[in-house]
């Protein structure tokens, strides 16, 4: 029967630890995406921005003609 406690509260710490852990890397996966989902909205403003750089360049040069 003693053992068979022991075993038990072992179970379960190591279950507390367990679920610890996974929260913790859940914690960590749900920041990742926040900085990719703010590297995407930057870069893709950026990669805006430029294409209306190039649409102008292109315009300037066709309008030379």
């Amino acid at each position: 029967m003693m053992s068979q406690n022991r075993q038990e509260t072992k179970d379960r710490l190591r279950a507390e630890s367990d679920y610890q852990i996974n929260l913790k890397a859940e914690i960590e996966i749900r920041q990742l995406h926040e900085k990719i989902d703010h590297m995407n909205i930057y870069y893709g403003q950026r990669l805006f921005q430029l294409q209306q750089i190039q649409i102008n360049l292109m315009e300037q040069v066709l309008n030379k003609k």
